[in-house]
């Protein structure tokens, strides 16, 4: 693993333009056009289109088989971000678990607050439910606040009775809106582009005016029951002031009994596989995801959608 290549990943960051904490409409293009300034290889197709009547992005490389689909559900704090944003990361991931993916574009906040981003994320993964032949091929993964709301998604199906996946992926999750963790305050300085006044900022966004505390487990899982989710792999990254939420939530789910895997690497920040192209350990982290998901979806491969 190469110091030079976290330096540079951390520099990138500290010299983005883009502000988690500032103003949606100004900070939406800056982060897509961060997420989305590498072209995509040749052979990952990218298709839009509905799910439950939520935009979707469909993502497929092209002349593989799919052994299942990765439900995905972007970052940024619920307020940026989008799924073509997530796609570089998704493809990576796609290749190497031999699975195709579903990012969905969930309505943001402040201009859709709580419970908007969460009903939609749960409209696809019922919809895809229907359109699969067994849970057991569909993983559920997020990002930042879209682990957030993949947890959620869980949590809520369970109590509805519905159907788990095989198992759920959560990169960096964003688990507690309190912004109460150790991490905000220990990592503050090593954070390159993320803060606890960023968090609190985006989480104010996302529950302002709907009467629901930061603390309720319906916006912040790490004070949820977590009984009967399926089996979780939590990646992080040591230098993240989002390390607390991804810790305390495999703590908790594993007091919970769920099988749970919290996997942390040394010196790198939030979301650092979105970085596998040059950052060693990015790719290494998506190596041990595509393992996880290997090891849970146990599906026969078919053709990938064309």
């Amino acid at each position: 693993m190469s110091q030079q290549q976290r330096e540079l990943v951390h520099r990138i960051l500290r010299d983005a333009p883009f502000d988690l904490g500032g103003v949606p409409a100004v900070q939406r293009p800056l982060l897509d056009a961060m997420l989305t300034a590498n072209p995509l290889p040749d052979d990952v197709r990218l298709s839009d289109g509905e799910l439950a009547g939520v935009p979707v992005v469909f993502l497929d490389i092209a002349g593989t088989e799919s052994r299942g689909v990765i439900l995905h559900l972007h970052g940024g704090g619920f307020a940026v971000g989008s799924a073509r944003g997530s796609a570089g990361l998704l493809a990576t991931l796609a290749r190497k678990s031999g699975m195709r993916a579903v990012a969905v574009d969930y309505r943001l906040a402040p201009e859709h607050p709580y419970p908007a981003a969460l009903q939609d994320a749960t409209a696809v993964y019922r919809a895809l439910l229907e359109q699969v032949d067994d849970a057991a091929t569909i993983v559920v993964s997020g990002e930042s606040a879209g682990g957030n709301l993949a947890v959620e998604v869980l949590i809520s199906g369970l109590r509805a009775g519905v159907a788990m996946p095989a198992a759920a992926l959560l990169f960096s999750p964003m688990t507690d809106l309190t912004v109460s963790g150790d991490s905000y305050r220990t990592n503050a300085e090593r954070d390159p582009n993320i803060t606890a006044a960023a968090i609190g900022t985006r989480a104010k966004d996302y529950l302002d005016g709907t009467g629901t505390p930061a603390g309720d487990p319906s916006v912040s899982p790490i004070f949820a029951d977590l009984t009967g989710l399926p089996p979780l792999l939590v990646q992080a990254g040591s230098h993240e002031v989002l390390l607390s939420d991804a810790t305390t939530l495999a703590v908790r789910a594993a007091a919970h009994d769920v099988a749970v895997t919290l996997d942390v690497t040394p010196g790198v920040p939030h979301v650092f596989q979105a970085f596998a192209a040059i950052l060693d350990e990015g790719d290494a982290a998506l190596d041990r995801a595509a393992a996880f998901l290997g090891a849970h979806v146990r599906a026969e491969p078919s053709a990938a959608a064309a």
